[in-house]
């Protein structure tokens, strides 16, 4: 399976009642359309019109089988192995592609803040880097990677707080 709107009727929540939900939220946002993008460096070739702070999206699980999204800059190199004291777990693996449909409801290449819309048990942990924090324009995919989303920081909080979600923020 993909990760493009072609295959987003297989998605619990599709990017049109995202984009509803935001609405109804007054959450203001922008689309912008492309080509499928599965990685940071695929999507820096594609950003005319797209000045801000674009996000890479980490899933990881530790032993423990909890869960954990970090949000970060795109360039932001992250140190697994250093990680886990930095959340407070053990030792950190990506998770599967099974468990991260079965979490967050999209697939690989479309892991997005938004789709903590999905995580209705709500036992995925949220980390933010600091430097998103005050953000005027965040990109990140609304549950597809055919498109992508500008929004606030502003914004980004008031999504998170509508689904009662805990922000934790972390320096990466």
């Amino acid at each position: 399976m993909d990760a493009s709107s072609k295959f987003s009727n297989n998605l619990p929540t599709q990017p049109k009642d995202l984009l509803n939900f935001l609405q109804n939220l007054g959450i203001k946002y922008q689309i912008f359309e492309h080509k499928p993008l599965f990685t940071v460096a695929q999507s820096q070739k594609f950003r005319q019109g797209m000045e801000g702070f674009h996000v890479k999206n980490l899933y990881l699980r530790d032993k423990k089988k909890r869960s954990f999204l970090i949000v970060a800059q795109e360039d932001c190199a992250i140190d697994l192995k250093n990680l886990p004291e930095k959340l407070g777990s053990s030792r950190l693996s990506f998770g599967s592609n099974d468990r991260l449909f079965e979490k967050l409801g999209v697939f690989p290449g479309a892991v997005t803040p938004l789709s903590l819309i999905n995580n209705k048990e709500k036992d995925v942990s949220l980390f933010l880097d600091e430097k998103i924090r005050n953000k005027k324009k965040i990109f990140c995919h609304p549950l597809v990677n055919d498109k992508t989303l500008s929004i606030s920081y502003q914004d980004l909080n008031k999504f998170f707080n509508s689904l009662e979600i805990k922000i934790n923020f972390i320096n990466l």
